[in-house]
């Protein structure tokens, strides 16, 4: 991840995102792309490693959880979800097992099972 978003953007980014949620309207794409990309790396901060690639397209991606080193072509550990279910996994608004059981979330590989560091507390 390129630049560090400052914890009040992120905060501000969420709240706007939860804001349109609850009137069931469609959160600005700016909001989300932030929203997204800062509970990303909150989640770098808080398991940091490489052993793990978190996708949340088009928004961003990153190489989470201790373990082995990924250098070329695909992860072996992937987690890819769409941006509403990352956004209720990292918050605490759906817990990762029922998301999982759900089909929302495709996970591959043996470390691919974050529900030991979500949610996180933005």
């Amino acid at each position: 991840m390129a630049k560090k978003i400052d914890i009040i953007d992120g905060r501000a980014a969420l709240d706007a995102v939860r804001a349109a949620q609850a009137t069931d309207g469609k959160p600005a794409r700016t909001d989300l792309a932030t929203a997204v990309r800062y509970l990303l790396q909150l989640l770098d901060e808080k398991a940091p490693g490489n052993s793990v690639e978190v996708r949340v397209p088009p928004f961003g991606a990153v190489q989470v959880i201790q373990g082995p080193r990924h250098t070329r072509g695909t992860p072996p550990n992937v987690v890819e979800m769409d941006a509403a279910t990352w956004i209720a996994v990292a918050t605490g608004q759906e817990a990762w097992d029922d998301v999982a059981t759900a089909g929302r979330i495709h996970a591959s590989g043996t470390r691919a099972d974050l529900s030991d560091v979500l949610p996180l507390r933005p």
